[in-house]
């Protein structure tokens, strides 16, 4: 008897979701693009009369279309669970080297590329935007299109494919993405390193001159966290080296999927992520840089705060970053645009969604 509660592994709806969205444009109606759901909370609330948004689902369009581990190259569609992505890839030994969150066991390969979010590894290994070779892609008209290829230079212009990492699903329906994988490592072993935030700091801006295998790299609560990842002989050497403790087996994806107890959010205190460069300083009153969590050898900050939102912003600008709230209903989750960056991103949200039915409002309001 056929399982009717789970869709099937590999199946193919991309002409049905083309219908959707032609007669969505030729009725002006926003739709709300869901895949597993899992980062509802990242960005603001599809825009709409009440009543007007239509959900539309990739859930059942998914499968593996195709996939060459020796050329490290895999196609798959944008609904396939990503935990299912990645134990066919850890089947051949290889993984997704940006290491993206899940939030959940729903989490969709469509998600993965929407939110654009990537784990520890990032610094050490590249961003998602960095592993797109290229993508389907279901225009206003309904059209799926093809963007991008197989190889990591293959287009002259701007690519395609590689906006849509981020894009929070405002720019087209991503129906398929064609990704660069790696190696898995043969070795991995974490470290705990008692020592002062400033101390740490100097430690990764050594480390990062010499070759040595890290992979992650956190500060927290007066200890700096490592990962060192590669052959057995190259992480038992660096280990005996640095020193320090065993760190947790599960810290790592702890860390990447917000478990540990920093996200908790048991003090009601909205969480907001830092982007800056390494070694900024933040400048701002009622602003403890050691009561942060630094992520990505420090480039990422995550900081629990009821400070008010300009007031960070303004403090992240000035040291070169920007600042993102992750706490769901803020109303601007995003640092604002710069008038001349927003003035681009309106000519392109109106090239390519020029009625506004892909997630409008997702980004920022004036998107």
């Amino acid at each position: 008897m056929a399982n009717t509660t789970h869709p099937p592994r590999d199946r193919d709806i991309s002409a049905a979701l083309g219908e959707r969205v032609r007669k969505a444009d030729a009725e002006g109606t926003p739709l709300r693009i869901v895949g597993g759901d899992t980062k509802a909370f990242y960005g603001r609330q599809v825009q709409g009369r009440p009543g007007e948004v239509e959900a539309l689902s990739t859930r059942d369009h998914r499968g593996i279309t195709g996939y060459d581990p020796v050329e490290l190259i895999v196609s798959v569609r944008a609904g396939t669970p990503l935990a299912d992505l990645e134990a066919a890839l850890a089947e051949h030994g290889q993984m997704l080297p940006f290491e993206p969150p899940h939030f959940g066991g729903a989490a969709t390969v469509g998600g993965m590329v929407a939110a654009g979010l990537s784990g520890p590894r990032r610094p050490w290994a590249g961003a998602v935007r960095d592993f797109v070779l290229g993508a389907r892609v279901i225009t206003h008209t309904g059209d799926e299109q093809r963007f991008g290829g197989e190889v990591m230079k293959n287009v002259a212009g701007y690519d395609l494919s590689r906006l849509m990492v981020g894009a929070q699903g405002s720019l087209g329906l991503l129906t398929e993405v064609t990704l660069k994988v790696l190696p898995r490592p043969s070795a991995s072993h974490g470290l705990r390193l008692e020592m002062p935030l400033e101390q740490a700091r100097q430690r990764l801006a050594d480390w990062g001159r010499q070759p040595l295998p890290l992979t992650a790299a956190a500060w927290q609560d007066g200890a700096l966290h490592l990962r060192l990842e590669g052959g057995p002989g190259s992480v038992a050497a660096t280990r005996e080296r640095l020193g320090g403790e065993d760190l947790e087996a599960d810290f790592w994806e702890s860390l990447r999927e917000q478990r540990l107890a920093f996200f908790s959010g048991e003090d009601g205190r909205p969480l907001w992520r830092l982007s800056l460069p390494q070694r900024a300083r933040l400048e701002a009153e009622g602003l403890d840089e050691h009561a942060m969590l630094h992520d990505w050898a420090g480039a990422q900050r995550w900081l629990r705060s009821d400070l008010p939102a300009e007031t960070l912003r303004e403090a992240c600008a000035s040291a070169g970053g920007h600042a993102s709230c992750l706490t769901p209903g803020a109303a601007e989750p995003f640092t604002p645009l710069a008038p001349v960056m927003a003035k681009y991103h309106r000519r392109l949200k109106a090239e390519l969604d020029p009625r506004g039915i892909f997630n409008p409002g997702r980004l920022y309001a004036e998107l």
